[in-house]
Formats: C-alpha cells, structure tokens, sequence
C-alpha cells in the first residue's frame, strides 16, 4: 500500500516531469518556428529590397560561376542569368567583349589578392550606364575566396552628371567670357566684398587711378572717385549694401590729368559684395551743355525774328513763346510765368481777339488742338477783327509736339494792295504821258506799253497784245523808217538797257517826214525802258533858235566892239577938252578975266564930271556883257576904306555930317581890283551922303564874319525907302513926277556898285525902312 502510493507519487512526479519537458519542448519548437518564419521574412525582405535597390550583387567564385538576381540579365539585355562570369557577353547583347575581358581581369585580382576595383560598362546597344565595384566577399557570404561585385545603375545620374558637366563647362566659358568683357570693357569696373574693400578690378580702372596691375591695385584699395562732402566710395557701397538697391549718383574724377564727369553705380550682389561701374558722361554733359547754350541762343534768335515762334511739349504745354508771339497774342507776362496748355492759349488770344471769329468756338479749338496728332505742317491765313491779317503755320514735332509760327502780313497785304493800286497807277500814268513809253524784259520781250507808243510807230495793238520780242518788233518799227537798218539802233538801246544796264539814245526819221528821239533807261527791277519822243516841232524850233542864236552872237560881238570903240571915242574929245581948259587956266592963250576963270573952272568940273560918268557907263556896260577886266591884288581893309571916305572928306564938310567910321586891323585883307572896289564903295557913300539931311550921321562899320568873309556897312539916318521905291533905286529909275510913269535912270550908283561887287564874287543888300534910314551891306570874300 506504501509502495503504490509511493509509485503513484513518483509516476506521478515523472508524468509532471514530462508534461513540463514536452511543454518547454513545444515551446522551443514554437519559438526556433517563429524564429524561422522571421528568418525567412527578413531573407524575402532582404532579397526584394536587393531586387529593388538601384545596386545588384554578382557573386564570382573561383571556378567562374556566378550568382546574380534576374535583374541582372534585364540590365544587360540577356534572356536569362548565364552561369559562369564569361557568358555575360553575347552578340549583340551584354556586355562589350572588351569590357567584360576587362572585368573578367579585375575579378581574378580581386579574387587573388583582394583588392577592391571600380569601372564602368555599358552593355551593347542600350544607353544605361553600369558602375562596377568588386570586393573580396566575405566567408559568410561565399567561402573559397569569391568575388563580390556591386553593379550600380547610374544612367539618371550619368545623364545629369553629362548635364551637370555641360552646365559647368557653360559656366566656365560663360565666366571665362565675362571676365574677358569686363577686362576688355571701357569703363571702369570694380567688386567690393562685404565690408567695403576692393577685390576685382578691370583693366580700365587700373588705366583710370593709374596703377601697375589690377592685384596691387586691389591690394592697395586705390579708389577711383574721390570723397564727396566727407563720404567716401566705400561708404558710399556699404549703404547699397545695407539698403539691398544700386545707388546712382554723379562725381567729378581725375582721369589722365583731366577732370572728368562720371556716372557712378553701386550695385548690391546680395550677401557677398557690391559691384560697381562707372560711366564716363563728360561728352554727354558736354553734349547737354552745348545744346543748352544751343537753345538758348536759338531762343534768342527767336526772340529776334519778326515772327512769333512758340514751341509746346508732347503734353500739349506751351514751352516757349518768343517775344513777337507774346505780342501778336497779347498774352501778359504773368502768363508765362505759368506757361498755359495748347487750348488754354487759345481762350486767352480769343478774349484778347487775337483769333478769327467762329461761330462755334469750341469746336474750332478743339480742331486746331489736332494739328498735333497731323502727319505734316498745317498752314491758314487769320483775319482778325481789327484788320491784321495773319499767317499761322502748325508744324507737327516728332516728339509729339507742335511748333507753331505766326507771321503779321498787315503790311505786306497793304504792300501788296498798295503795289496793285500803283501798277495801275503806273498804266494809266503810261497812257496819259506825252511820251510814248515801253518796257522790256531782259530776254527782250515787251511787258508793257502805252498807246502813245503803237500811235508813234504805227503798230496795231492786237500785235503788241502778243507781248513780242525785240526782234519781231524791230521788223515792224523798220518798215516805218526812212531808212530800215536804223532799226538796229533801236535794239542796241533796248539792250544797252536790260543787259548792259547803260543809258543811251538815239534818233531816227520815218518816212512820213517826222523825227522820233529814243532812249533806254535801265530800271531797277531789271527791266528797261524805252522812251519815244516825237521831236519834229522841236527840231524845227531847234532850227529857228540856231538862227537866232548866231544873230545874238553877231550882236554881242557887234556891242563888244561898240564898247572898244566908245571907251576910245568918249575918252578922247573929253581929254582934249580938259587939257584945253587947263591951258586956259594956266593963262597959256593969255590972261582970263574973272568971269573968264570961272568959265573955264566949270568946264574942269563938269569934264571931271562926265569923265567919271564916262567910266561908270563903261564899267557897267563891260559888266553885263562879261568883258569887265580886274587888276586883282591884296588889300588891308581898314586903310582902303579909311583912303575912300578921305577923299569925300570935303563934302562931309559942305553937308555938316558927322561920319562914324568903326573897324580894326581885325577886318583883315581881301583880294580886290583897287580903283573899281573903291569905285563900287565910294557910290555908296555918295548915295548915303546924298539922302542924308544936313546935321545927319553916316555909320561906316567893318568886321570878320565867322565863315571868313568880310562885311563892310554904310549905313545913314536919312528919311528911308519903302520896299517899292527900294526897287526902283536898285534898278537906278524913279518915278516921275505924275507918280505914273518912270521919268529917266535915277543914275548908275547902285546897278553898277551891284555889278563890281559881284564881280568880285561879293554881295550887295540894301535894308531900309521909311523914317528909319538906309543900310548898305556888302559882303567880300
């Protein structure tokens, strides 16, 4: 009973041992199982990611047999993945012979010596690029020392690599190409890094600061642009930078010793640095300068002209307006101190009148603001209301703007009115002229001619309508002379006018006996004019007047030997009668008694007398008939006329005149005949003495004028003369004593004082008033 249960307790104890060992055996199982099956997902797992991964493993062993993933013969173009490495080739697929020779090559040292290798392959007639990278594989792997080769498809990375290199080689050139034209540029360039120092030059700016070399020049941070109020070029970079936008601004520089304008740019370049260029505007600023001093000599010019000149802009703004636009317009200084648009120029002249009157004047505004869309100049004539008449011309700008220019024709419009009113004055002039008168062109044809002219020679007027030329004329004017070859002369004048532009003239006869005179006159025009006159009565008055003529000249000679023959005659009997009277007195035919004496006494008188008479008649005779002969010499005036009034000193005395005699050496000398000077003097002075009472006052004055000339007055407090009785005592008459009638010559005093005066290039006038005396004023050179 102990037994069994201590049996039952131990196959009891040994059942429980095996249900535990077959619990924990079933428990391994299922956990090698499980351990298995992760095996297994992770080998399935590793063979799909093998199979999709863009890198195939190809396993050589030693005998040449491989091991690869069927991806392998789709990437070489092959039906299937051969067993050993020298099938990889086949024609017209896998791999190229040489490359799988030199595969085969690198897979034996790999596989010797266990050196990695890399290449590249490309299998025949595909485009996919294969690196190969073989390693010795690892025992675990293979044991026996095989070869594991990685086989990678790159063609996307090739095909980008290609891409990449092409960029790059683009680049390099694209580069290489820029340095080359920014070295090669004109204009100085530079590259400032971050904090404002120079890095990259061109070549030009070395050339500009004048350095060696672009490096030492870098190196040294000379700077081209010189510091401007205290702010330097790099400053000037660093606010670009800071700012992230170019700045533009325009500096002066020393560039090869001259001053020059530059246009200087700071240009950011993100982070890394400012680039920066400048451009040389000197010529441009030059260029700018010299058309500003253009436009404003041009606009002064303008402002010259008498034409109004205005300019507006493509906004349709008056620009400039010269002075006479301002004043044909009347626009007001004001205005243009705020110059107004096109159409607002237009309502200003409109209230100033200064435009033509339009019925809808909005509209006529609105067209002539089109002339500035016009493809050519536009011009109209202006009647204003005040009777200006003007001649605007719209001349349309290629900067779409307008140039308008207003000339005032008033005038020439008068002038031409004028001209037309004078031609027709000229015409009818011509037609109412005693002359016959024609003009002729310089080609010689006939512009005009009056009817006098077609009457003079005869010619129709239908023939000179056709206005002909000289020559066709000269055909029908010799038909009409006496003699037809004088019709030459005709033309000869007619050319001599126009083309020679010489007066000349000529005379010719027609054969119905009339005389015609003809000249040619150039005229100012060009033109010439032939004048016509028909000069029968004249040539034979001419005639009758020669006759006349050589019958005065026989007279003048018949007077002139007259004269010769009584200056002879009249001398002679009074000369003997004087000598036989003073025989007489000197008791040569015996003694005299007194009555005797004073007999003989009278005649000495009166021969005296009648001597002087004598040479006074002779004097005035030789005078007016030209033949008066004068011994001419110098004379001191103040003892010439002191010597002429001493010898009237006795009847001074006889008449009790008081005699005033006024002058100095200052009166000079003149050149005179002596004895007929003081002839002409002394019948003055016997006139004064004559109609001045007893007790009366003779003024005898002498004096320089300012010309040169010397004046001598005789001048007497007598009962004067009326401006008639003046006359007549000139002329040396007076009126009888009817008061009707001249009764005889006064006397030959004045006329022949007059004529020796005059003879000595000399004036005589006499001033007298009634109650007031008389003056002589006598003038001598």
């Amino acid at each position: 009973m102990v037994f069994n249960q201590t049996a039952l307790v131990l196959i009891g104890l040994l059942l429980a041992a095996w249900t535990a060992l077959a619990a924990w055996a079933f428990l391994a199982a299922r956990r090698r199982l499980k351990r298995a099956e992760a095996s297994q997902r992770a080998a399935r797992r590793m063979a799909r990611m093998v199979e999709e991964s863009p890198a195939l493993p190809l396993l050589v062993r030693t005998d040449g047999k491989i091991e690869a993933a069927p991806k392998l013969a789709g990437w070489l173009g092959l039906d299937g993945v051969p067993q050993f490495l020298t099938e990889l080739s086949e024609e017209g697929r896998g791999l190229p012979p040489e490359q799988l020779a030199a595969l085969n090559e690198a897979v034996l040292r790999t596989q010797k010596t266990g050196a990695p290798f890399h290449m590249v392959a490309t299998p025949v007639g595909s485009r996919r690029s294969l690196a190969l990278r073989g390693v010795l594989a690892d025992p675990q792997v293979s044991p026996g020392g095989a070869a594991l080769v990685w086989i990678f498809d790159f063609s996307d990375s090739e095909s980008e690599l290609v891409q990449l290199r092409a960029d790059a080689a683009r680049a390099r050139e694209d580069f290489a190409a820029l340095v080359g034209l920014i070295e090669a540029a004109p204009m100085p360039m530079w590259f400032r890094s971050s904090d404002g120092k120079l890095r990259l030059v061109n070549q030009a700016y070395v050339t500009a600061v004048g350095g060696e070399d672009a490096v030492e020049v870098a190196d040294a941070g000379t700077e081209l642009v010189e510091a401007v109020d205290g702010v330097s070029a790099s400053k000037v970079a660093l606010q670009a930078l800071s700012r992230k936008r170019s700045i533009e601004r325009m500096v002066a520089a020393t560039i090869g010793g001259q001053r020059r304008t530059l246009k200087v740019t700071d240009l950011p370049l993100g982070d890394d640095g400012v680039a920066g260029y400048a451009v040389d505007v000197e010529d441009m600023e030059e260029l700018s300068r010299s058309f500003d001093a253009f436009r404003k000599a041009q606009r002064s010019l303008l402002d010259q002209l008498s034409a109004g000149v205005a300019q507006f802009d493509a906004k349709h703004n008056l620009s400039f307006a010269n002075q006479p636009f301002q004043r044909i317009f009347a626009l007001k200084p004001a205005a243009m101190l705020d110059p107004p648009p096109f159409e607002r120029l237009l309502d200003l002249a409109h209230d100033a009148g200064r435009v033509p009157e339009a019925r809808d004047f909005p509209a006529w505004r609105k067209e002539k603001a089109g002339w500035f869309h016009k493809g050519e100049a536009q011009e109209e004539a202006w009647p204003l209301g005040d009777g200006t008449h003007l001649r605007v011309v719209a001349h349309p700008m290629p900067d779409g703007g307008l140039l308008l220019i207003v000339e005032d024709r008033t005038e020439q419009l008068q002038l031409s009115s004028a001209r037309d009113t004078l031609l027709r004055t000229r015409t009818a002039t011509f037609d109412s002229l005693f002359e016959s008168v024609s003009v002729f062109a310089p080609d010689g044809r006939m512009q005009q001619w009056n009817r006098r002219f077609a009457a003079d020679w005869g010619l129709d007027s239908d023939f000179l309508d056709t206005h002909p030329k000289i020559d066709t004329l000269l055909e029908r004017i010799g038909a009409r002379l006496k003699r037809p070859a004088q019709a030459k002369a005709v033309g000869e004048v007619v050319r001599a006018a126009t083309l020679d532009r010489k007066q000349t003239g000529g005379r010719v006869s027609l054969a119905d006996g009339r005389t015609l005179e003809f000249a040619g006159v150039p005229l100012p025009d060009g033109n010439g004019l032939l004048t016509v006159l028909d000069i029968t009565d004249s040539q034979k008055a001419e005639t009758a007047l020669r006759e006349r003529n050589a019958a005065l000249l026989e007279a003048d000679e018949v007077k002139t030997r007259f004269l010769a023959s009584m200056s002879y005659e009249f001398r002679n009997p009074l000369n003997a009668i004087g000598g036989f009277a003073e025989l007489l007195q000197a008791g040569i035919g015996g003694d005299l008694n007194d009555q005797g004496r004073e007999y003989v006494g009278d005649i000495l008188t009166s021969v005296a007398r009648l001597g002087e008479q004598i040479e006074s008649v002779l004097d005035l005779s030789q005078s007016e008939a030209g033949l008066l002969p004068l011994a001419m010499e110098e004379l001191e005036l103040l003892p010439f006329i002191t010597a002429v009034v001493e010898e009237r000193r006795d009847r001074f005395k006889q008449s009790d005149l008081q005699l005033d005699l006024r002058g100095d050496k200052g009166a000079g000398r003149v050149t005179a005949d002596r004895r007929r000077l003081g002839r002409a003097i002394g019948h003055l002075i016997d006139n004064a003495i004559a109609a001045t009472p007893r007790g009366g006052r003779i003024l005898i004055e002498l004096a320089r004028l300012k010309n040169g000339r010397a004046r001598i007055v005789i001048s007497d407090n007598g009962p004067g003369m009326d401006p008639a009785a003046l006359a007549r005592a000139i002329g040396g008459v007076k009126v009888g004593a009817v008061g009707t009638a001249l009764e005889r010559r006064q006397g030959l005093g004045l006329p022949l004082a007059r004529q020796l005066i005059s003879a000595h290039g000399g004036s005589l006038e006499l001033v007298s008033e009634p109650g007031q005396g008389t003056a002589a004023l006598i003038e001598l050179p």
